[in-house]
């Protein structure tokens, strides 16, 4: 059994309208979920597949962190797929220096994370003191590698073309994103 924590204001989502997404979690994992309410605690105990039970953290963990149950859930459809999250929290220096920092991950109107989402090919998520990630490992590292140039303080144009350029190769070498196959984002 894994035992989680995760915001409790991200609690509501998890379980879905009328228990909705955690029954279709519990399915499609083949565990079982002990939700605390009050808390913000998840017990995950797999009762199936121990495959797909080791990655059911991974989608209440991503639900916690700010994606949609939809977006999580594709851990499961996907032996690829993975979840990671940069702390972004642990490398400011106060209140302040963070907001400046995810400023930099957001970008004017969301455009820096829409690009690093859409060159990338993961799905990025900014909550809280975190930035999520779900794709395939490349994906995860180009998405990462992008995040971690901009809370160093590289320019926003130096990290996107690094992105274009990761997306070429990625092209290139005929890998599909999985959000938007055929490798266009």
């Amino acid at each position: 059994m894994k035992h989680l924590k995760i915001p409790q204001e991200r609690i509501g989502v998890l379980i879905g309208e009328g228990g909705e997404t955690m029954r279709e979690i519990e399915a499609r994992a083949e565990v079982r979920l002990d939700i605390d309410s009050e808390n913000g605690s998840v017990a995950v105990e797999s009762v199936g597949d121990p495959v797909l039970g080791l990655k059911a953290p991974d989608v209440v963990r991503a639900i916690g962190r700010g994606f949609a149950p939809e977006d999580a859930l594709e851990l499961l459809d996907d032996e690829m797929m993975m979840f990671d999250v940069v702390d972004v929290g642990a490398v400011a220096r106060n209140k302040t220096d963070l907001t400046r920092k995810k400023g930099r991950l957001i970008g004017e109107d969301g455009r820096t994370r829409e690009l690093m989402e859409k060159l990338s090919g993961a799905s990025v998520v900014i909550y809280g003191t975190t930035l999520g990630m779900i794709g395939t490992p490349r994906e995860v590292d180009v998405a990462r590698s992008a995040a971690e140039m901009l809370l160093d303080g590289a320019p926003h144009g130096a990290v996107y073309s690094f992105l274009e350029e990761k997306h070429t190769e990625m092209k290139r070498a005929g890998l599909e994103y999985h959000r938007f196959p055929g490798g266009d984002a």
